[in-house]
């Protein structure tokens, strides 16, 4: 994983309330355990129609998705299953972020496994990001926990300490224990030795 930095982004929008992970990615597709070309597949079943052509009309389809960075959803996005493919489609895509008034709870927790950032903000702000024209962008500050408008307002969002401290070093939860492996090494050295000193002393 690479370190989570501050980045400046146009809008993905797509103003669908209770997006499910099997819209994100469907269970055709959940075979595979590699992330590459899950990308293509991210919400398929609306995004390409039934010979497989790009239906012009869905958003990703279209130029303002190209290179975007920010998905700006609707409510309640991604409920339904606790399939992890769904942040793998996200992020193969392009996408660092997700902004939504609310997420499921399992979703939001694979998101932050994966380097990809759940916003949530309230609903007024919501409401003024999607009314935002085409070509605006906004800023995400993730050390700062702020999402900035092109105005200059910074709006504070929420996250668990300890996935922000893992996005911004780049590191999992394995690579987070692996970091402390002096620490680990020097506790069991005083607990083999204690350990000992008890059965010598028996």
């Amino acid at each position: 994983m690479n370190p989570f930095t501050k980045f400046e982004s146009r809008l993905v929008p797509l103003p669908i309330d209770n997006v499910d992970t099997d819209q994100l990615i469907p269970a055709r597709f959940l075979k595979t355990i590699s992330k590459e070309g899950l990308g293509d597949q991210l919400f398929c079943d609306w995004r390409y129609d039934a010979e497989g052509r790009p239906k012009p009309d869905f958003i990703l389809n279209q130029p303002r998705a190209q290179g975007a960075a920010i998905l700006l959803a609707g409510d309640n996005f991604g409920c339904g299953s606790s399939r992890e493919h769904a942040p793998w489609a996200l992020t193969q895509f392009g996408f660092r972020a997700v902004v939504s008034t609310s997420f499921a709870d399992i979703f939001r927790q694979n998101a932050l496994k994966n380097s990809l950032l759940p916003i949530a903000v309230p609903r007024e702000i919501h409401a003024e990001l999607f009314a935002l024209p085409p070509e605006a962008t906004v800023s995400i500050d993730l050390a700062a926990q702020t999402v900035t408008l092109p105005d200059g307002r910074a709006v504070e969002f929420p996250v668990d300490a300890f996935a922000r401290h893992c996005l911004l070093n780049g590191v999992d939860e394995l690579g987070y224990i692996l970091e402390q492996e002096t620490a680990i090494a020097s506790y069991e050295a005083r607990r083999d030795f204690a350990v000992n000193t008890l059965r010598s002393s028996a």
